[in-house]
């Protein structure tokens, strides 16, 4: 097997970037994993610069070296018009906008990250990565919050400004202090506080770190509550070791140390025991007991190797620059039987034709052992396909929700996608019908001289739905969405048209319905007594078709299989 397959990309500043795609196996070969991981690495190939100053320097670049700076090509797509995408009952809202909340136009945002209040839902913040200029790949670490959940954003600007950042992470502890880990130039992270919702940070806190860090927060009530667990590619990065803790809510880390089973592209879990979970591109699960103890020095074992059906890889299809997704672990805290149980998800490359499947594991022992693989996408098997940027969250109840972006819909194209939500309530066994949350995107336009929509996508679930935070092109720009998935009702279920009309001596209707969510059943009764029922489609619409009505005035009754209810009067001639 060719485990490599590389090629160059030259920016005019000369620097190349050497991208490949590689596979990677549970258990090895160990060159592969290592080959693997080595292919991301965050650089500040661009220093900031102003508008003005790049376009300055690319006018005295010969034709020839210009071309390979433009890395992104036509776009496919006509624009939409931000900030509000609605799509099939559910509605986007674009995070990085100016003051009067009206796009920002060319500049770039990817690879966001959301932290929601739990005392306060209303109050949430986004990281992402900030490109002030698609003519510079210097990036910075953007960030944008809401106090009324998710209706308007304030984008203030970035954090330390003029200082490259990348691989935003936040999160949040359970009186509602938020938490921004940011990886520097120097391979080196620091955490960042707010206490008022995400509208101010603290100053820079020290935290040691490298590429692709990740971290998760204690929120068990244990002696472990409010500790702050931290891990990053060890290939890559300022110090020694690739795991540190804070047990005073981010204000301090101890040096940090080594874990075993060389963990990569992954996140954490803490299960309900306060026990402490780190997922790996590797596919082992690293446990640790003893980390939520203050007084003790965490010890970490390889718990457990999943089998997800496929291998991780990068730099192919949809995202040419980036990965096609990172490993998710999640714990189920719900009071149920599934309490403790442990979720491993991904994005992964199947045997056969098929490019990229959503996948998900469970273990019901700790991460000891875990069960076959489920696949998650409802498309047909084998097909030319791509659900990439895979992404999961538990809601309290135990709900598993999953996002991803799905380029089923787009002709056998895999530069568009749309973005697609399942969830499951078996403990991720069965999942619901796929369902697109947004209209269609091209995810090859509006590169910032990187050639990726970065990494992944971030999401919250509660035990009404999931706040989602995630990067999109629908004005043919990279920008950060806020998308909130209610379950149940949407709120903007109503019967759109009910007009009755009289041909060749018979009187017909068409009920038109709008607003609900593409999937949920309907049924649509007449005052006289005739009933039509169905689904509704992508678009959130659903209609019931009638005939033969009796002559005067009527009443149509709508019901959403949701319970949402509307009724609208008619007249036949």
């Amino acid at each position: 097997m060719n485990l490599c397959n590389c090629w160059r990309i030259c920016v005019v500043a000369g620097v190349c970037l050497a991208l490949a795609h590689a596979v990677v196996w549970a258990d090895g070969p160990p060159a592969a994993q290592e080959n693997l991981r080595a292919q991301h690495k965050e650089t500040p190939d661009d220093q900031p610069a102003r508008q003005a100053d790049i376009l300055e320097q690319l006018a005295d670049v010969p034709h020839e070296e210009l071309a390979t700076t433009k890395t992104s090509p036509a776009p496919l797509l006509a624009p939409l018009t931000p900030p509000f995408i609605v799509w099939g009952g559910f509605e986007s809202v674009q995070v990085n906008v100016d003051a009067n909340g009206n796009n920002i136009p060319n500049d770039a945002a990817n690879e966001p990250s959301i932290a929601v209040d739990p005392t306060d839902p209303d109050k949430m913040a986004i990281g992402w990565r900030q490109f002030d200029t698609i003519n510079n790949n210097f990036r910075q670490a953007g960030w944008g919050y809401s106090q009324d959940g998710g209706w308007s954003w304030t984008f203030p600007g970035v954090l330390t400004p003029g200082t490259f950042r990348s691989d935003p992470v936040l999160d949040s502890d359970t009186d509602g202090n938020f938490y921004y880990y940011s990886l520097d130039g120097s391979m080196c992270c620091q955490f960042f506080i707010s206490d008022d919702g995400g509208q101010s940070w603290s100053a820079p806190i020290w935290a040691y770190g490298g590429d692709k860090e990740w971290f998760g927060i204690d929120r068990t009530g244990g002696i472990g509550q409010g500790n702050i667990y931290t891990t990053w590619n060890e290939r890559y990065r300022c110090t020694t070791g690739d795991f540190t803790r804070s047990t005073d809510g981010g204000h301090t880390f101890p040096q940090s140390m080594s874990l075993p089973g060389d963990p990569f592209w992954g996140t954490f879990a803490v299960g309900p025991q306060g026990e402490v979970y780190i997922s790996s591109a590797n596919m082992r699960v690293i446990k640790s007991t003893n980390a939520q103890d203050p007084h003790a020095s965490p010890a970490f074992n390889v718990v457990g190797v999943v089998n997800l059906g496929g291998d991780i890889s990068m730099g192919e299809g949809p995202n040419p620059g980036g990965l096609l997704g990172q490993v998710w672990i999640r714990a189920d805290h719900s009071s149920g039987p599934s309490r403790g149980h442990l979720y491993v998800l991904a994005s992964v490359d199947p045997p056969g034709a098929d490019p990229m499947d959503v996948m998900i594991s469970r273990s019901t022992n700790g991460g000891a052992t875990w069960e076959a693989p489920v696949r998650v996408n409802d498309d047909p098997p084998g097909t030319n396909t791509w659900q990439w940027f895979g992404t999961m969250s538990v809601a309290p109840s135990g709900r598993i929700d999953a996002i991803w972006n799905d380029t089923r819909n787009g002709g056998g194209n895999y530069r568009l996608s749309e973005l697609y939500y399942a969830s499951s309530t078996d403990g991720g066994k069965t999942w619901s019908k796929n369902i697109a949350v947004s209209p269609q995107f091209d995810s090859h336009v509006g590169w910032p001289r990187q050639n990726k929509l970065g990494d992944y996508y971030d999401m919250v679930s509660d035990d009404s739905g999931a706040d989602v935070a995630y990067a999109a092109t629908f004005n043919n720009e990279q920008d950060i969405y806020y998308l909130r998935i209610q379950l149940g009702c949407t709120g903007n279920e109503t019967i759109k048209k009910a007009k009755c009309k009289q041909k060749h001596g018979v009187n017909k209707m068409t009920v038109r319905l709008k607003g609900g969510i593409e999937g949920d059943s309907f049924t649509v009764e007449l005052s006289s007594g005739q009933k039509k029922e169905g689904s509704l489609n992508s678009k959130g619409k659903g209609k019931g078709k009638f005939r033969d009505l009796p002559s005067g005035g009527g009443t149509a009754t709508a019901t959403w299989g949701c319970g949402a209810e509307d009724v609208k009067d008619y007249a036949c001639p």
